[in-house]
């Protein structure tokens, strides 16, 4: 149950946070094109995670697990540290506006998504939080680790779809509530980094 809640915490903040794809989702919603507003806010990231899980899964069976161990750790301070350094620029950063010029093209989506596999946050994510829990898969058997991926992609579509749609609705009238997103996924993560290393010391 616990690496059920730690995904979805994972998953939660990866949905809240904006992205290139969302503002894309955005136009669309905009113009009442709301299933291909779905699918854009979906499908990518679901490519992008899957073929993250497939390399992270056979790479992660060649490092030894002692090292693994020191990973998780690693990956529970950068999770803290961005959620902090996130919560401090809050703080002193101005409202930003959203860009309406996010036009749905095969080439636009192509880029935003390519942008979703570079992004530092993506790989941070892969290889110091899921690939350890995915080598603790090789030692306990996978069926042990599967509620994380499953909390994890369960929390980020609920996450990424609400969060769509509340900016949508809401965005128009109060212009600070992408702010008030940004605060709730940066204090999530600090909490999420936190009972990650927790979970790496004790295990």
């Amino acid at each position: 149950m616990d690496l059920f809640i730690l995904g979805a915490g994972m998953g939660v903040v990866g949905g809240i946070l904006p992205n290139p794809l969302q503002m894309i989702a955005l136009t669309q919603a905009a113009l009442g094109h709301w299933l291909r507003a779905l699918f854009i806010v979906l499908v990518p990231p679901l490519v992008v995670d899957a073929a993250f899980l497939v390399s992270t899964f056979f790479f992660f069976r060649l490092i030894p697990l002692g090292i693994v161990h020191y990973i998780a750790y690693a990956g529970g301070l950068l999770v803290t540290g961005i959620g902090a350094h996130g919560l401090w620029n809050l703080r002193r950063q101005r409202q930003e506006k959203a860009e309406n010029t996010a036009a749905y093209t095969l080439a636009g989506v192509t880029v935003a998504t390519l942008a979703e596999v570079t992004a530092p946050g993506t790989w941070i994510y892969w290889a110091t939080i899921a690939g350890p829990i995915l080598a603790e898969g090789r030692a306990r058997g996978y069926l042990h680790v599967a509620p994380f991926f499953v909390g994890s992609w369960a929390g980020y579509n609920a996450a990424a779809v609400v969060s769509t749609l509340l900016m949508f609705w809401i965005a128009g009238l109060h212009k600070s509530f992408k702010q008030h997103l940004l605060l709730a996924a940066n204090a999530l993560l600090v909490l999420m980094g936190i009972s990650y290393l927790v979970r790496a010391y004790l295990r």
